[in-house]
């Protein structure tokens, strides 16, 4: 049985997948464009994935595909349909990153509300020390105390976001299409108007693309932060920079992008130098632990689908 990695360099070089070998023969490719996924694929029993896209170009090509291992838990880059047309299965891998995107994400709003940055800039260029005052109060931060912290999409990560926030002295609201009972669940409008710190967590679908819209961006409250953990087109991203450059948006993080690398067509790029934009690329799921989790899970599914079990099989649902 032949197990192809076709981007394994997004995975970490860090990252032992030797483990894989007991199942068959492991191949690994860095990246894989466009044109040289045939070849990659064409001997492939099952392919280890995290951003590659699987659609009809791949899937026609892949006589052997038996099962598709995203190395994650979203799984939008993969046409379900067509794969259960083909009878190939597709397992993906659920809350091993919960911890580490929780602690990006509220690191992220730390960065933006405390301005750290700018601060240790001003010390390590000398502007600290030529000033001859004790200290620099420019520009001014703001407790997270007493703010009102909305989250939308309360699964695993949305809920240990929570927490934290709460831990924080945050009132915490949220937005989900199910009501649970330890959280004040609130429509997304709502959750736009009150909040003065948003951050996404929830997965793309035609529910949720585009929910941040310019609209809702307009009814936020005047210097609001949103930092977006989830998916590039969750939020209207052109929105979002005018937001920015308008005052509107107080400051944005974001890890993930409509399309990954972003380039210099990409409404961000005129913004990435902003003391009040923090861009990070794609990180926040990928500690060490979390990476070895996703892999200690991925060998679970290859385990089971060779079993006959459907552990994970996101394709059955």
């Amino acid at each position: 049985m032949n197990i192809v990695f076709l981007d394994r360099s997004t995975l970490g070089d860090d990252l032992d997948t030797s483990v894989l070998g007991k199942y068959g023969r492991v191949i690994e490719y860095p990246i894989t464009p466009p044109e040289l996924l045939k070849e990659r694929v064409e001997d492939a029993d099952v392919i280890v994935i995290n951003k590659i896209k699987v659609n009809e170009s791949l899937l026609e090509n892949a006589k052997r595909l038996r099962l598709v291992c995203e190395f994650a838990t979203g799984y939008d880059n993969i046409d379900l349909d067509l794969c259960r047309e083909k009878g190939v299965a597709v397992c993906n891998v659920v809350g091993y990153s919960t911890e580490s995107v929780a602690q990006i994400t509220v690191a992220t709003v730390l960065n933006l509300y405390c301005h750290l940055p700018e601060y240790a800039r001003a010390t390590m260029n000398g502007e600290y020390t030529k000033g001859g005052v004790a200290n620099i109060l420019v520009p001014p931060y703001r407790e997270l105390f007493g703010k009102t912290w909305g989250v939308v999409g309360y699964g695993n990560i949305g809920r240990a976001v929570g927490r934290v926030a709460k831990a924080l002295g945050c009132k915490v609201i949220v937005n989900k299409r199910t009501p649970c009972e330890d959280a004040e669940i609130v429509d997304i409008d709502t959750l736009c108007r009150e909040a003065d710190i948003i951050t996404l967590h929830t997965p793309l679908n035609d529910g949720t693309r585009g929910i941040i819209s310019r609209e809702r961006i307009s009814n936020m409250k005047d210097g609001v932060v949103i930092v977006n953990e989830a998916r590039g087109a969750i939020w209207d991203e052109s929105a979002v920079r005018d937001g920015v450059l308008s005052g509107k948006i107080g400051a944005i993080g974001c890890d993930v992008f409509s399309y990954e690398p972003f380039d210099e067509k990409h409404p961000f790029w005129s913004i990435k130098g902003l003391d009040n934009v923090c861009l990070t690329p794609h990180m926040a799921w990928a500690a060490y632990e979390a990476r070895c989790r996703c892999l200690s899970e991925t060998e679970k599914n290859i385990i089971s689908f060779l079993s006959g079990g459907d552990r994970n099989r996101v394709d059955l649902k």
